[in-house]
């Protein structure tokens, strides 16, 4: 994990003063640090049975797809509104900057689909509660959610209640 945590990039007072932002974007350059954190993201779902990976727009989508792609399983993205072409369920939730919403489409996911989640970075929870809630809407079981990093002081695995977590690096 140590090579993977030598690709974070630590921005100071971003998006705000007094923020540290974890940037991915040195470990998405790097191909086999991001080789490496795919198969670690992977690695615990190994044999399970899984029908679908979830990713949230916009880094989930990087994550998530190659996960996806490695299983041999289906991708759906989660979008922000107003850019799936077909008919969407929506959710709204609250950010530590702000608000947002997600959207999926309707005939994504069933109740015979069992997720993995996939995002870069678990802060304060909002994102990956609101998307187990929008695909539980659909009638999916989400099986785990996975993350590169996670920002511990932050306490979101809290939000996702009693679902399985699976974390790569922690801050």
């Amino acid at each position: 994990m140590e090579r993977l945590r030598t690709r974070i990039r630590d921005v100071p007072d971003f998006p705000q003063q007094g923020v540290i932002y974890r940037d991915i974007t040195p470990l998405v350059k790097d191909p086999a640090a991001l080789r490496l954190a795919i198969h670690q993201l992977m690695h615990p779902f190994l044999g399970e049975r899984l029908t679908a990976v979830v990713g949230m727009e916009a880094r989930g989508f990087i994550f998530g797809s190659l996960v996806a792609w490695d299983l041999g399983i289906s991708f759906v993205p989660l979008r922000k509104p107003g850019k799936l072409p077909y008919d969407v369920h929506s959710i709204s939730y609250d950010l530590e900057y702000g608000s947002e919403s997600l959207e999926v489409h309707v005939d994504a996911l069933t109740s015979d689909d069992r997720v993995l989640v996939v995002d870069d970075v678990l802060a304060t929870g909002g994102t990956a509660a609101a998307s187990c809630e929008l695909l539980e809407k659909l009638g999916a079981q989400v099986a785990a959610c996975a993350f590169v990093v996670e920002l511990d002081f932050l306490n979101g695995r809290e939000k996702l209640g009693n679902r399985r977590v699976h974390s790569l690096l922690h801050y």
